[in-house]
């Protein structure tokens, strides 16, 4: 028996014979999928699927909020639901570079499929129509992962996010240039978000020793200038103890 969501964004069961033999899908491997669904049944029901499927989840419930994680941070693949509020604002996502845009997977009313076909020219993409089968879902979401690495995701704050794996750091979309150092000090920060370190626990994660000098508040100086382009500032200085990373 399968879980199945109706056109009509109602959810029941779908009954399989005795005599048709249903292959489950393959398992993920912590990839970290956006679902833009408006439905809160529906929402829950994909969500509880793919976490048992060993995946991860983000929800959004409306084409604005898809596109606002999507500039948040990485995903390996969305789940979009072309009958979402506002659901023009996935065109938004033409913004983004190729390299950039995860696979997408529709799920969409039979009617709509035309309207579908220039999205799906724009990257890796799949569609499901509806009422669609929880076990169509999964499948259609193997195949567009198979082969792909998953993105790797460190230590995250809001919308500053690390690589760990690669030493990398972004606010939002835009990459950071760090250096060794800065990296350090922004990752020593991050972990400790909303807590304020001292120069002296900063400068020994940092170097392993304590310098004397303005050697932390040229780093600090740097890492800010770097990170704050956008807002919310996120690198705080509080005088006489030291600094903190938040809002």
């Amino acid at each position: 028996m399968d879980r199945v969501y109706g056109a009509d964004g109602a959810v029941g069961e779908y009954v399989t014979g005795a005599d048709v033999s249903v292959s489950v899908p393959a398992r993920g491997a912590g990839q970290h999928l956006l679902v833009v669904v408006h439905d809160p049944a529906v929402a829950d029901l994909l969500t509880t699927t793919l976490e048992l499927a060993d995946y991860r989840v983000t929800v959004a419930r409306t084409g604005a909020q898809g596109v606002l994680r999507l500039a948040e941070r990485r995903f390996d693949l969305v789940l979009f639901d072309v009958t979402v509020p506002d659901v023009e604002s996935l065109g938004d996502g033409r913004r983004f570079r190729p390299a950039d845009r995860p696979p997408v997977l529709f799920l969409a009313p039979y009617e709509t499929l035309g309207a579908l076909v220039p999205e799906l020219g724009l990257g890796q993409a799949d569609y499901v129509t509806l009422p669609f089968r929880i076990s169509e879902v999964l499948a259609r979401v193997h195949v567009l992962l198979r082969g792909r690495e998953p993105v790797r995701q460190g230590p995250c704050y809001g919308d500053l996010a690390l690589n760990d794996a690669t030493c990398q750091a972004w606010r939002g979309r835009r990459a950071l240039d760090l250096t060794p150092a800065e990296y350090r000090l922004l990752r020593h920060l991050l972990v400790n978000a909303e807590r304020v370190l001292s120069k002296e626990q900063i400068c020994l994660h940092v170097w392993g020793e304590t310098r004397a000098g303005n050697a932390i508040e040229k780093l600090v100086s740097r890492v800010r200038q770097k990170v704050d382009r956008e807002q919310p500032s996120l690198i705080h200085t509080r005088r006489g103890f030291g600094y903190r990373l938040g809002r």
